[in-house]
């Protein structure tokens, strides 16, 4: 079912969002101390504010300020506080974001209704392939959801490609949440232990934490060869703890839908004013219903294009574009703007490269470098050139390359309490 809100008009749509405003605004005001502070600092009169577009009178909130001032943004006291969360700051400590029984409740309705975005059913089985554990939300968010949908799940958790196998043949899932790179180690594995993967009760993946798409909606190269050796269903995701909520794809894949019960989005560029349909912009958002930890106005960082025309799922509702890089990330490098995705893309189309890490650092002329280091079983005889050859066709510049032991470069992707591989590394 998809919920009629998101069969309105984008008109009707902004104005729900408009008369849940007034009461978030109240409820900040009243209950953070960073907003109050923000609020009457900026002498800003939260009754004047009725429409999306009053809301660039307020300045935006930035990740340096909930990390600053994290206990500033909590809304409840904490008998109220069920489920603690946190997620990596841009200082190096943890934020906290705390969860009350309706926030819950909330992420529930929304990994629910994502999932039926995804072609996702009560009949569906899904093997949840990301941490439940290590106060991370994106694994608890999905069970969540899965439970509210009315379907089964099997908690596998990541990695171990042979326990991975032995759920599939012993429970039938239909479907996997995990991490899109993971498929093709599955994959690896099947063909190593001669198993007949292409006729198992597999039917579609919901992805996460790494692009499938290109800004024209184009299969990256990892998607592309996940889908030559593998003819299941992809469904991208983009999610954010902060944000508690997801922009999922539709069998379209033309985009992540926006669920406008729950968030006000707007796309801005580095003076924070709009940007034009298509073009890409900072993905900003306000949050709708939250009670631990409600954001306004919040910078996420991620750039991306946005576009307003009704889907052919029916659902109206805006769809965000590929990310296309994190505006903290971007690269300028001999006179090139790049973002990580670009290399990252690259790099999954060469074959011989097994695992890698981007590091970016400031050079002794003080202007960006760039240096990967590749993890490869052996090294070819022109591989280096190779590499770099495919850099120069795709990008027109030509990274430095430095060859490591397989090992070596795993442990530096998941450093110890990482719940995620980690594979950019900015230096500068």
């Amino acid at each position: 079912m998809i919920p009629q809100i998101e069969t309105k008009s984008l008109s009707e749509q902004k104005k729900h969002q408009e008369e849940q405003l007034p009461a978030l605004l109240q409820y900040i005001s009243e209950r953070s101390k960073f907003y109050s502070e923000l609020f009457k600092k900026n002498n800003i009169d939260i009754s004047k504010i009725k429409t999306l577009e009053d809301l660039q009178q307020i300045p935006v909130t930035t990740k340096d300020d909930i990390q600053n001032r994290n206990d500033d943004f909590i809304c409840v006291a904490p008998s109220k506080i069920i489920d603690y969360i946190t997620t990596s700051g841009t200082l190096g400590d943890p934020v906290l974001f705390p969860m009350t029984d309706k926030d819950l409740d909330r992420l529930a309705y929304n990994e629910c209704i994502s999932f039926e975005c995804a072609d996702s059913t009560s009949d569906d089985i899904f093997q949840l392939m990301t941490t439940l554990d290590k106060r991370f939300m994106a694994g608890l968010a999905y069970f969540l959801g899965i439970r509210k949908l009315g379907a089964g799940v099997v908690r596998v958790g990541g990695g171990i490609p042979e326990l991975q196998w032995d759920t599939i043949n012993r429970i039938n899932p239909t479907a996997f949440v995990t991490v899109p790179s993971f498929l093709l180690k599955l994959i690896e594995y099947a063909e190593a232990n001669g198993i007949d993967y292409k006729n198992t009760s597999i039917n579609k993946a919901i992805c996460i934490g790494e692009s499938l798409r290109n800004e024209d909606f184009s299969l990256t190269t990892l998607g592309q060869r996940i889908k030559d050796k593998w003819d299941i269903k992809l469904f991208s995701t983009y999610a954010s703890t902060e944000m508690s909520a997801a922009f999922t794809e539709c069998a379209a894949g033309k985009g992540g839908h926006h669920h406008p019960e729950l968030v006000i989005v707007e796309f801005l560029d580095e003076d924070n004013n709009p940007v034009a349909e298509g073009e890409p912009g900072e993905v900003t958002i306000t949050t709708l219903g939250v009670e631990g930890m409600p954001l306004l106005r919040f910078k996420t960082g991620d750039l991306c294009s946005h576009y307003s025309e009704p889907c052919t799922c029916g659902r109206t509702t805006i769809r965000l574009g590929p990310i296309v890089g994190r505006r903290k990330q971007m690269i300028k490098y001999k006179g090139t703007t790049l973002y990580p995705p670009a290399l990252y893309d690259i790099l999954n189309n060469i074959e011989g490269v097994t695992n890698y890490v981007v590091e970016v650092f400031t050079n002794d002329i003080g202007t960006d470098e760039i240096l990967i280091r590749i993890g490869c079983e052996n090294i070819p005889e022109n591989f280096e050139k190779d590499i770099k050859d495919h850099f120069r066709a795709k990008l027109r510049v030509a990274p430095q390359v430095k060859f490591e032991d397989i090992d070596v470069i795993n442990k530096i992707q998941f450093p110890e309490l990482s719940r995620k591989p980690v594979v950019f590394f900015d230096k500068r």
